[in-house]
C-alpha cells in the first residue's frame, strides 16, 4: 500500500530549516502503517531535504557553509536572463541552483514497528535555498 501526502510551506527570504519531523509522524500515526518506509521529496530545484539536528547554532553553521559554497554575489551563467528562455523578471537564483547541487532533493526513512526510524538526534529538515516562496514536499509512505 501507498499512501501520498502533500506538505504546503511558506518559506522566509534565503536559507532556512524547516523541521518536518512532526508533520511526518503525525501523517505516520494516521495512517496506521506498521512497517515500510516513508519518502519525503521537495518537488523544486532550489530547496532540499536533510536528515541532520535541529539545533539552532548547528543550522547557523550550515548556513555560513552553504553560502561559502556558492556565493550569492557571485557570477553565474543561470543568472545571464538573456541567455535564457524566460521571463525577464526571473529570479537570478544560480546560487541556490548550486546550493542544492550538493544536498539532497529527498530522503528514505524506515518505519520499523508504527515508528519512524530516526536516531535521537535526526530531525527531517526541508532546506530553503531562494526563499520566501511557496513550496510542496511530497510524504510517501510505503507499507510492507
Amino acid at each position: 500500500m501507498i499512501i501520498n501526502h502533500i506538505i504546503k510551506l511558506e518559506t522566509k527570504e534565503g536559507v532556512s530549516f524547516y523541521d518536518l519531523t512532526p508533520k511526518i509522524k503525525e501523517f505516520l500515526a494516521e495512517s496506521n502503517v506498521k512497517n515500510g518506509y516513508v519518502l519525503v521529496f521537495t518537488k523544486h530545484t532550489t530547496s532540499a531535504i536533510i536528515i541532520n539536528e535541529n539545533e539552532e547554532r548547528l543550522l547557523e553553521d550550515f548556513r555560513l557553509y552553504l553560502k561559502k559554497l556558492a556565493p550569492k554575489n557571485a557570477k553565474y551563467l543561470h543568472d545571464d536572463i538573456s541567455l535564457r528562455d524566460c521571463p525577464q523578471n526571473e529570479r537570478l537564483n544560480g546560487h541556490s541552483h548550486i546550493k542544492a547541487l550538493s544536498l539532497n532533493s529527498s530522503e528514505m526513512i524506515p518505519i520499523i514497528n508504527g515508528n519512524i526510524g530516526l536516531g535521537r538526534w535526526q530531525a527531517v529538515l526541508f532546506t530553503e535555498l531562494d526563499g520566501g516562496r511557496n513550496r510542496e514536499i511530497i510524504i510517501q509512505l510505503c507499507d510492507e
